[in-house]
């Protein structure tokens, strides 16, 4: 059956995909490579990631929808256009209903998500009138006009999306290659002018023989080309050379046995190639650049075999592609340090934008700096006056004790009375019970107890 065996590893087409199992290849592992291991037939694999921020939803909808007898069914039998028309979404409404119900609860968790991600962005830039109906337009994988229920019009949408992401993944990979490679260059550049002379010149002199060095390597067949395959049948395979067969070579390295080279199964054929030029311990080889390498010879196979332009290579076109000149005699393969990845007004250009970027970078670290100055400026405002109202209130209560009014206590009251004042109660009973004060020197006579018994 096919179905998504090729979510690539970078850029293959979602309606390609859809034709597929989800089963996918290891890139540097051949079936013929280990004895005792192939590929368990209906066994899945866990296949890349395409790299859309959709991934997860895609698959599982995909997943799904192989669960229907029917929808299966016609996707073996659909061909690209079918696919891309939209025939093939009209299909949905026959499947069953059990199908539909798990694909609404599907696009339900997928708009809750969105949302979610909505949130967190207008939270970031602290806007809280958020209309998530309107923000969800911006996400043209599913129907967000039907946030509920799955509609053969999502499917569409989501054939489309896809289609239309992947189309554009090897050229946005192949463009951040060119910025990784100029940014290399840049940084080298500035730090030769953190040197000296003498020092500068012996950097210009490694550089110079690291360059030599990655570029003293075997030749590297032209890829797809019958040299190129005829080693991996030999040293890969373990087979005779002189008994290469182009039709046994396809059947061997179509891992998932799905009748189709994939793009992932064509690049496991360029390992053999790339080993020759890059190896992971030595200074001098950059592995970033060997998987932009394994990208060129894949794209140049799929240009020269892939007829109809599907990202798959047939059995038929595979034999076809082996007929041709360019087969057996193949023009030289040049790599990547036999090329110039970008021009001197490329870099220019590149370093003035980094440039720029630098300078709104350093902006807004100013910025913040003289906020926190500010703040701290405001901080020690309000501690001075803090410490200056702390030093009048002692003041003032020196002042009280200074003119005989004692310092209030905790609840207002006086800690202690001045002379010649009294609390209520306090004051010693004149003898015949009035109010007045005993003279001076006199002493009170001690009260009858009351509580002696009389005989």
């Amino acid at each position: 059956m096919k179905l998504l065996s090729v979510l690539p590893q970078q850029c293959i087409l979602l309606m390609t995909c859809l034709l597929m199992a989800l089963e996918a290849v290891p890139i540097d592992i051949d079936k013929t490579k280990v004895k005792g291991e192939g590929h368990v037939e209906g066994e899945k694999v866990e296949s890349p990631d395409t790299g859309l921020y959709y991934d997860e939803y895609l698959r599982q909808v995909i997943d799904v929808l192989e669960t229907d007898k029917h929808f299966r069914e016609k996707l073996q039998t659909a061909d690209i256009e079918e696919i891309k028309s939209g025939k093939l979404s009209r299909e949905l409404d026959l499947v069953s209903h059990h199908v539909r119900t798990r694909l609404d609860e599907l696009k339900r968790q997928e708009v809750a998500r969105l949302r979610m991600l909505i949130k967190a962005k207008m939270d970031s830039v602290q806007d809280t009138g958020i209309d998530h109906q309107a923000l969800l337009k911006q996400f043209e994988h599913l129907n967000h006009q039907n946030p509920d229920t799955f509609e053969p019009k999502d499917l569409d949408m989501l054939i489309k999306a896809a289609t239309s992401d992947l189309e554009n993944y090897d050229k946005t990979r192949h463009e951040e290659f060119k910025k990784y490679e100029m940014m290399k260059e840049h940084e080298r550049r500035e730090y030769l002018k953190t040197l000296d002379e003498e020092k500068r010149q012996r950097e210009e002199s490694k550089f110079e023989e690291m360059k030599k060095k990655h570029g003293d390597h075997p030749k590297v067949h032209h890829p797809g080309s019958k040299d190129q395959l005829k080693e991996v049948w030999e040293e890969a395979d373990g087979l005779d050379p002189n008994e290469f067969d182009p039709k046994t070579f396809f059947k061997l390295h179509d891992v998932n046995n799905d009748g189709f080279l994939d793009e992932q199964e064509l690049e496991a054929l360029f390992t053999k190639e790339l080993e020759k030029v890059y190896d992971p311990k030595n200074e001098e080889d950059d592995m970033v650049e060997m998987e932009e390498e394994r990208l060129r010879m894949r794209e140049h196979v799929m240009n020269e075999v892939d007829i109809n332009k599907d990202r798959l290579v047939t059995l038929e076109e595979f034999l076809r592609a082996t007929e041709k000149k360019e087969f057996l005699e193949p023009d030289s393969w040049e790599t990547l340090d036999q090329q110039q990845l970008f021009t001197e007004e490329e870099l220019k250009e590149f370093e003035s934008h980094i440039s720029q970027q630098e300078d709104e970078l350093r902006k807004k670290a100013e910025d913040l700096q003289k906020q926190k100055e500010e703040l701290q400026r405001q901080h020690d405002q309000l501690q001075a006056q803090k410490q200056e109202l702390q030093q009048v209130v002692k003041q003032m209560e020196q002042k009280k004790l200074q003119q005989g009014n004692p310092p209030a206590g905790p609840a207002g009251e006086l800690k202690f009375q001045p002379p010649g004042e009294h609390k209520v109660g306090d004051a010693p009973k004149h003898p015949a019970g009035g109010d007045q004060p005993l003279p001076p020197g006199h002493v009170q006579e001690p009260a009858a107890r009351t509580d002696q018994v009389h005989p």
